[in-house]
């Protein structure tokens, strides 16, 4: 294979769709996590909670997008992401394979007519570009946080496609050349022949492909079954190289993907190899020696792959267990841990099951009391794997919200007391609250991650009041926790005045930072980022006093409790112990600034 073939310039853009494959797939697991909950899990539970229905599901759509390294990725996403179990994905890899075979049947029509149009539009190479061209518009015309996530995804999809067909197209000249043809004459050991069509297949980077050159070169009627039998075997296992790539950084589940679709193929090859060549060396088959047309070759791979799918599809768990052991648990992330803890066999006890919530609820306060203290850390001093970690936990956070949420109306639905219909009302609110607190915590790491990337540091001045609305929001959150953790009245109480605090240390701040900006001794650039923290900080303290509010309303036993008007009420000072624990708080954070 001569430079007419390969040259420098095909490296290099297979480099480039390499590296674009990865990134789409990190944007599409990203931005996976941001936008799916236990509501999309629910959905593919659904879909893929029964093993007739996962194959079913992954045929179809890799009969639609004419390629199961594609899928099985999107697998590896989904489980990457968290929101698919690893083992339901093993049907669907099976179903996937079968799938895959849709390009060899249509390839053995030849050229196609009326339907043509259909077939190029739904291939990665037509609608990659669409995709990304839709999200780049989404994020230009649209600011809400939802939307902009669902147009990362759509990118990440077309970039993870588009990488997938720069790559094939960057080593198609292969195709055309006839020293790389004449290699599949070669080989008539099976053993070769299973090597040679892996290793096609993985300088591919499709089977599909792979399968489209057989049928190719079997159309000059030289290719017998005895040749093609073994090198379509090994194609089927070359096909896993994309998904290998694919699980570079992710998680040991999604790794596990990968090793049990390694094996699906492996075992089928095996299988196969031992059955045609024990059957032809007792008994013989009249054609092992005949020609074999494009429909044989489609054929036999589309055979091969449901035998395999159909005689694996019982033995899925033992699959499982295997890919576990030979992947060894780590222990349970905290999601797995505390998610568990909902379980259905609560429902028919609604206290037990408000029980079971209330602990998943201290483990979010847990987490936004660690969040905020990695938050202030990250403003200070940014560190990308601290930041990482941050991260993981606003995920945990917001798993928690919707898994709670939807718990609790479950529950809703049983025979409950009038106590346990305002403990509902109590829980569905503060997850709420618990994850807003998470959202802003990230904001304020976020600040941080700006200020390293612009070279923005604070004034002194200008650090010794951040110093102090961190410590008054740390109080704010520990008593707010505390007051929830115990149901206790009094601490309830406690949070509104130091709110009231946290409010005006803002505005103090910002007019102190005008002044600061008018003589020369800060920057614009530092001006947004207090102006960014000081509204993060301030946001917390009021989801606090929300927080506060729902304890108040569920232990005052007050009929008709209006929140507003409480707050109005608290905020005239109407009482002596909040006229009092409001200048307690003013000492403590507002005097040392002022």
């Amino acid at each position: 294979m001569g430079g007419k073939y390969v040259n420098i310039f095909s490296v290099l853009t297979l480099l480039g769709g390499i590296g674009l494959f990865l990134y789409g797939m990190s944007l599409l697991g990203t931005s996976l996590e941001k936008i799916a909950g236990a509501g999309l899990e629910r959905t593919l539970e659904k879909l893929t909670n029964n093993r007739l229905k996962g194959l079913a599901l992954g045929a179809v759509v890799t009969g639609i997008i004419q390629s199961s390294a594609a899928t099985t990725v999107m697998l590896v996403g989904f489980v990457n992401a968290g929101i698919m179990k690893f083992a339901q994905t093993i049907p669907v890899i099976m179903g996937a394979n079968i799938g895959t075979t849709v390009t060899g049947q249509i390839l053995r029509l030849g050229d196609l007519s009326g339907s043509q149009l259909i077939f190029e539009l739904i291939k990665p190479t037509s609608f990659a570009p669409i995709v990304i061209a839709i999200g780049s518009f989404m994020i230009l015309i649209s600011k809400r946080r939802k939307t902009r996530n669902i147009a990362h995804l759509l990118i990440g999809f077309g970039i993870l496609f588009f990488g997938m067909t720069t790559m094939e197209s960057a080593l198609s000249p292969l195709k055309d050349s006839p020293a790389f043809q004449e290699i599949f004459f070669m080989f008539s050991n099976p053993i070769l022949g299973v090597l040679l069509g892996a290793v096609v297949t993985a300088i591919l980077q499709s089977s599909s492909a792979s399968v489209g050159i057989l049928q190719a070169i079997a159309s000059t009627g030289t290719v017998t079954f005895s040749m093609a039998a073994p090198i379509i075997i090994g194609q089927n296992i070359g096909k896993c190289i994309t998904v290998l790539i694919a699980s570079i950084g992710t998680n040991k589940n999604a790794k596990r993907v990968v090793v049990c679709h390694l094996m699906i193929n492996i075992i089928g090859a095996i299988m196969f190899l031992i059955g045609i060549y024990g059957f032809q060396s007792l008994v013989g088959f009249s054609f092992w020696e005949s020609a074999m047309t494009r429909g044989n070759i489609a054929d036999f791979h589309t055979l091969f792959n449901i035998a395999t799918s159909l005689v694996l599809l019982p033995f899925c768990n033992i699959l499982v267990a295997i890919s576990k052991k030979l992947l060894h648990d780590d222990a349970p992330s905290r999601a797995d841990s505390c998610l568990a803890l909902l379980d259905d066999i609560f429902l028919d006890r609604p206290t037990l099951a408000l029980e079971q919530c209330h602990k998943v609820t201290l483990q979010m306060g847990e987490t936004i009391q660690e969040n905020f203290d990695m938050a202030v850390s990250l403003l200070q001093e940014f560190d990308e794997k601290l930041f990482e970690k941050l991260n993981e936990n606003e995920n945990f956070l917001d798993k928690c919200e919707t898994a709670v949420g939807e718990y609790v109306v479950r529950i809703s639905a049983q025979h409950i007391r009038r106590t346990d219909q305002r403990e509902i009302a109590m829980f569905l609110h503060c997850v709420s609250d618990f994850e807003r607190i998470g959202d802003h915590c990230v904001n304020i790491a976020e600040v941080g991650q700006f200020n390293k990337e612009q070279g923005i540091s604070f004034s002194k001045k200008g650090l010794k009041e951040i110093r102090m609305v961190i410590e008054a929001v740390k109080h704010v959150l520990t008593i707010t926790l505390d007051a929830y953790q115990n149901e206790d009245l009094t601490g309830a109480y406690r949070v509104e005045p130091l709110e009231e605090v946290i409010d005006v240390l803002r505005e103090t701040i910002k007019v102190h930072h005008i002044e600061r900006l008018s003589k020369g001794n800060c920057s614009v650039q530092a001006g947004i980022s207090l102006t960014e923290f000081l509204t993060s900080a301030e946001r917390i303290s009021d989801h606090c006093s929300n927080v506060a509010l729902h304890i108040i309303e569920k232990l005052s036993n007050t009929k008709n409790f209006d929140s507003h008007e409480f707050q109005k009420i608290m905020h005239r000072g109407a009482t002596e112990e909040y006229k009092a624990l409001y200048k307690y708080y003013e000492s403590q954070y507002y005097d040392p600034i002022k």
